[in-house]
């Protein structure tokens, strides 16, 4: 696990070379066809070395769920365990991981009334306010959910106003019933870079490489279909949106590079956060060599 441009394909391929691991995706944009380029995904030459399991398979225009990551998360485990090797899950959708970990909560249905509440607020007062009135009832929730996402607050609240609970009790229920039956021992490492400043640099450096690759060609191609729109999960993710906005004319090149790069340093600190609160966590500092040993080491303490 580990924020955007941490070095957590490298540090996983560097645990290949030494170990039978079998790579399995955990990254919610790599999933999606013909979107190469922006999800960072590994080129030819990685895979040849280590091929990864849970890219590159649902159309950009397909619906796809933390659901059914999950059952196809634990198809691709118990195939590579029956294989006699070891299962490497790498990626940075949190979302993933807390999933496979604690299985899916039962949450309540929407309520539109409630929900009609809720955004009556945010037009009177900003999704500020919302997010004021989540971390009051769930502060837990609200710590991970960033301020301007209005989607995932407006849910959160709407959780606690239906139900009574908060979002992270209803998870914590559902892990608590999920631990007796979870059919393999999961061991987390999160890469946690020490230097903020330095995986900022990352991030730009990457953004950068990625617009001269030929990104604004890959989002060109995607638009060209005519059957997808920035309304999709596929087209919101992180880098594809600003280079959309801009194809349509909404933002400026020089726009869109500057809130490309402030967008993934957002989405990295969303997944500091989430790693901050993440039990029993292997910390990492980077993908050096030290890194590999650590994990190496630890195996020989565990049952996988």
């Amino acid at each position: 696990m580990g924020p955007t441009a941490s070095g957590k394909t490298s540090l996983a391929v560097d645990l290949v070379r030494q170990h039978p691991f079998q790579i399995v995706s955990v990254d919610s944009a790599q999933i999606y066809q013909q979107m190469d380029i922006g999800t960072a995904k590994p080129d030819k030459g990685v895979l040849d070395i280590a091929p990864h399991r849970l890219i590159d398979f649902i159309d950009p225009a397909v619906p796809y769920s933390a659901s059914r990551f999950r059952t196809d998360a634990f198809r691709e485990i118990d195939e590579i365990l029956d294989l006699g090797d070891t299962p490497l899950l790498v990626g940075g959708t949190m979302l993933y991981f807390r999933v496979l970990r604690d299985g899916l909560a039962d949450m309540p249905h929407a309520n539109p009334e409630i929900r009609s509440e809720i955004e009556k607020l945010a037009q009177e007062q900003g999704w500020g306010a919302v997010h004021q009135q989540l971390a009051a009832v769930d502060p837990d929730s609200a710590a991970r959910i960033h301020p301007n996402d209005p989607q995932r607050i407006q849910r959160a609240l709407e959780v606690y106003r239906v139900s009574g609970k908060t979002m992270t009790s209803l998870h914590a229920e559902m892990h608590a019933r999920q631990e007796a039956k979870l059919p393999y021992n999961l061991h987390f490492f999160g890469i946690q870079p020490e230097d903020r400043g330095v995986l900022h640099n990352q991030i730009e450096t990457r953004f950068r490489q990625m617009l001269n690759e030929g990104l604004i060609d890959e989002v060109r191609a995607l638009r060209s279909r005519g059957d997808l729109s920035n309304q999709l999960p596929s087209i919101k993710s992180v880098g594809y949106r600003q280079v959309w906005q801009h194809l349509d004319g909404e933002i400026d090149y020089d726009g869109m590079v500057e809130t490309g790069i402030i967008a993934t340093r957002q989405l990295a600190k969303r997944q500091h956060t989430w790693l901050r609160s993440w039990p029993n966590l292997q910390s990492l500092s980077n993908s050096s060599h030290q890194s590999v040993q650590h994990v190496l080491k630890y195996m020989d303490t565990i049952s996988i």
